[in-house]
């Protein structure tokens, strides 16, 4: 079968001599055996670490746990700089764990429960693989948009039942944040992880308005018209 790479915004063609295999192995058989320039990122190569995010057929997948199919069309992830060909550059999408203020800021000391720990296990399992962020259509018309990624991290340690002070977290994810998110669901059906972004994001909104925070897009609208 043959596949299609888009590098540097063209596209090359390869044939794989194998009826059914992972993305990623087709890719590993082109490197060694057709075009050692290839370059793609991937570690595990078991579906943990999420380095191996790229797009097929214009959807986000982790290259490891897809099977490719005649005629697929891969290209690297979309709103992150290329480094070249499929591997992309992480830093700046990284940075917004730092934005959404992603950590424990006000210690209660007490000992979460079993229970406790079941309400972010979930978010907690997130690989930073980005590929919620490539599949946000909002990103198009606000790059600053902070990723869901990075706002479900922010829930994660919000519903954590240590956290003392809460509203640190809650008030850096207002400005190009919750409010912006759409609740289209496209970041949670790419998600590895079965992880929820868009329910993540509606959590906070629901915690936002309890510290008095209110949807500006409502508080703009025009009822009487």
């Amino acid at each position: 079968m043959t596949i299609i790479i888009t590098r540097q915004q063209e596209q090359f063609q390869y044939k794989i001599p194998f009826k059914s295999t992972t993305l990623l192995k087709a890719l590993y058989h082109i490197k060694n055996y057709q075009d050692k320039s290839l370059t793609f990122s991937s570690n595990c190569r078991s579906g943990i670490c999420g380095e191996c995010g790229v797009r097929i057929n214009g959807r986000e997948v982790l290259a490891c746990s897809i099977k490719i199919k005649d005629g697929d069309i891969v290209e690297p992830l979309k709103y992150h700089k290329v480094a070249r060909d499929l591997k992309v550059d992480k830093r700046n999408t990284k940075n917004l764990l730092h934005i959404s203020s992603t950590w424990l800021h006000s210690f209660k000391n007490i000992k979460p429960t079993a229970q406790d720990v079941e309400l972010t296990k979930l978010q907690s399992d997130c690989i930073l693989c980005n590929l919620c962020h490539s599949a946000c259509p909002i990103l198009e018309v606000n790059p600053n948009f902070i990723s869901p990624f990075a706002l479900t991290r922010a829930y994660r340690y919000i519903a954590d039942v240590r956290e003392n002070n809460k509203k640190n977290s809650i008030d850096a994810i207002q400005s190009n944040g919750i409010w912006d998110c759409t609740l289209c669901g496209e970041c949670s059906s790419v998600c590895p992880q079965n992880i929820d972004p868009k329910m993540d994001i509606l959590m906070l909104q629901g915690v936002s308005v309890n510290f008095g925070y209110a949807n500006p897009n409502f508080m703009n609208m025009n009822f009487n018209s």
